[in-house]
């Protein structure tokens, strides 16, 4: 038989990804989507959400649209939230509602039905900085103190002031919730594994780290780090960076991502499991940022670095994978030199709106970047 997957979010950058995965892999793909304008300006379905897929317009926090979407269907993916860091610490009853609320009212509504498999989308955000080592020793490292950022000392550093290095997380790093959106995104995870143990269903919480590719929504200036570079590259303007740019992430092609959801979606052994979707190397911001310009033939406008920093950043992240290639099978297939070609390519023909700067005075008016 042929499954109907509901992607909740899916006219959005990874969940079209993942449509068209879906569609190409046998599935019949139906979206709920609310078509957002701070991620849809237009508010109407975007060109790049495969025609066969079926939307239906409509928050997840609508009960009877909800309702309406998961009739017929066999797995749900829950891509639906408020996104970015920034944004969240000030927008704190937006991002609560969206995405605490709406994921109630989706395992309420899932309750009702006999769905197969749910996948939730978690974040890297949840770990707050990433693992470290000390010598022979792993350090989960504290948020830095307010006087080390207002000092401009960025690197993380132990108990004792030694130098903490950055390596690999894992899932079984603990969780150090810096902002309201990694809140938001460990409620969501922590919501959906405790309805699978308590109605016996099947749930996978997949943490994304920093996902980038073609058909990402440039005029929000709370999106992921490349499109925003992409935005600015686009007017003309050099990427703006926070620190000193040599903060360090990890950046996954979106059509991994769409791959690894899809087999987390298929491998029985992915039930009940957290799992990290990275690409497994860490890269710095000043070096990413540098790349896209160099790629977009702009390589006049070097990186803006401006020795500030925002609340809720971290300064190193980056997948440990292990987990993902021993459940699903998965290995990113993407080389970042070819996704940043591609990704560069798509930009050629866009047009963007370069939001970052009203967005970081937005901020900065808040006390949220000093």
């Amino acid at each position: 038989m042929t499954e109907t997957a509901l992607i909740i979010g899916g006219a959005g950058f990874i969940g079209s990804h993942l449509a068209r995965e879906l569609l190409q892999n046998g599935y019949k793909v139906r979206v709920l989507d609310n078509l957002d304008r701070q991620v849809h300006p237009e508010g109407k379905r975007p060109d790049y959400l495969e025609a066969e897929a079926e939307l239906i317009v409509g928050d997840v926090r609508d009960r009877a649209a909800v309702k309406t979407a998961l009739e017929g269907v066999q797995v749900v993916v829950h891509f639906a939230a408020a996104v970015g860091v920034g944004q969240s610490m000030y927008a704190i009853e937006h991002y609560t509602s969206v995405n605490d609320l709406g994921t109630a009212i989706l395992l309420e509504e899932l309750a009702q039905t006999d769905v197969r498999r749910l996948l939730v989308a978690s974040s890297m955000s949840i770990y707050g900085e990433g693992l470290t080592r000390s010598g022979d020793s792993f350090v989960e490292p504290a948020e830095r103190p307010l006087e080390q950022l207002k000092a401009g000392q960025w690197e993380l550093r132990g108990p004792d002031g030694e130098a903490l290095e950055p390596i690999p997380t894992p899932e079984s790093k603990h969780p150090a919730l810096s902002s309201v959106y990694a809140l938001n995104k460990f409620n969501q995870e922590r919501m959906t594994l405790i309805f699978g143990r308590a109605y016996d269903r099947e749930v996978v919480a997949m943490r994304f780290f920093n996902v980038y590719g073609p058909d990402q929504a440039l005029s929000n200036p709370y999106t992921g780090v490349l499109a925003i570079f992409g935005s600015r590259l686009l007017n003309n303007r050099p990427p703006m960076v926070f620190e000193d740019g040599q903060q360090r992430r990890d950046f996954v092609h979106v059509r991994d991502v769409a791959r690894a959801c899809r087999l987390a979606l298929e491998a029985p052994e992915a039930n009940g499991h957290v799992i990290n979707v990275g690409s497994g190397q860490s890269r710095s911001i000043m070096e990413i940022a540098q790349a896209l310009a160099d790629a977009t033939g702009k390589t006049e406008l070097t990186p803006h670095v401006t020795g500030k920093y925002r609340a809720g950043d971290i300064r190193h992240c980056f997948a440990d994978i292990s987990l993902a290639e021993k459940l699903l099978g998965f290995k990113p297939q993407v080389r970042f030199e070819d996704g940043i070609a591609e990704l560069a390519e798509w930009l050629s023909g866009q047009i963007a709106v370069d939001s970052v700067e009203a967005a970081t005075e937005e901020l900065t008016k808040r006390g949220l970047v000093a």
